[in-house]
């Protein structure tokens, strides 16, 4: 076991998270991430940016908002196998993730610092300091979070994605989080309008991340969701159009 900086991963530049470049069509309905986002990261601006939670709630008006699709033919599967490794980097996105949310990170030896033994997470999600050291009955304290549930995707747009499409919508960096595996297990599947951080200063970065999820893959909120969402980016600095 070694402590070492990860290396070959595409979303580190000198040892630091690259920052992540959104960029949206002109009518702003779409966003692209072409660099891996830090574990705050915001549209359009910094995290705690009031443009980048401005820009967030224009991203959010041009949602379409429809009821819940049939959960009917759902399965983990038909995202693609669990954590796959889409960016051929060698490793699979489940310790990609790790790694670049976690500090203080030692290695397996042999893996070319790919497998994730041991880190620090300072928990979004909870607003708390996790030890994370892999093993059968110590991993889960730290589980990877996709920020847009899988069955949440599905039932609002993804059924209509291509395979490939909802592979790296599973595996995409920008849907990922390290976080507590009991904050995680409580979010489920739910969405913004079921589920929200208990750390309240990271709400803003969270829904705003959803929002980019929802965006960058044609998505849609339910009339509930878009309200919770509107609600908290009203909070810091982002107001919808035609919101109430």
């Amino acid at each position: 076991m070694h402590h070492a900086p990860p290396r070959g991963r595409n979303w580190f530049t000198a040892g630091v998270l690259a920052a992540v470049i959104l960029a949206t069509t002109a009518c702003g309905g779409v966003i692209s991430a072409t660099r891996q986002p830090t574990s705050d990261a915001v549209p359009g601006g910094s995290a705690g940016s009031t443009a980048g939670y401005a820009k967030a709630a224009d991203l959010l008006a041009a949602l379409p908002v429809k009821g819940r699709a049939p959960k009917t033919g759902y399965d983990r599967e038909e995202f693609g196998p669990a954590w796959s490794d889409t960016d051929h980097n060698g490793c699979d996105t489940r310790n990609d993730i790790l790694a670049r949310d976690l500090k203080r990170t030692t290695f397996k030896p042999g893996t070319k610092d790919c497998i994730v033994l041991t880190g620090s997470l300072a928990d979004p999600y909870t607003a708390t300091t996790i030890a994370f050291t892999r093993g059968n009955k110590t991993s889960s304290a730290v589980q990877i979070d996709h920020v847009v549930a899988l069955s949440d995707a599905w039932q609002k747009g993804a059924q209509g994605l291509s395979k490939a499409q909802r592979t790296a919508f599973a595996n995409d960096p920008l849907n990922l989080l390290a976080v507590s595996g009991p904050a995680n297990q409580q979010k489920s599947d739910g969405d913004a309008a079921t589920w929200l951080p208990g750390s309240r200063a990271y709400r803003c970065p969270y829904v705003a991340r959803q929002i980019s999820v929802k965006a960058k893959y044609k998505l849609w909120v339910t009339q509930a969701e878009r309200t919770a969402m509107a609600t908290v980016l009203a909070q810091c600095g982002g107001t919808v159009a035609g919101s109430k």
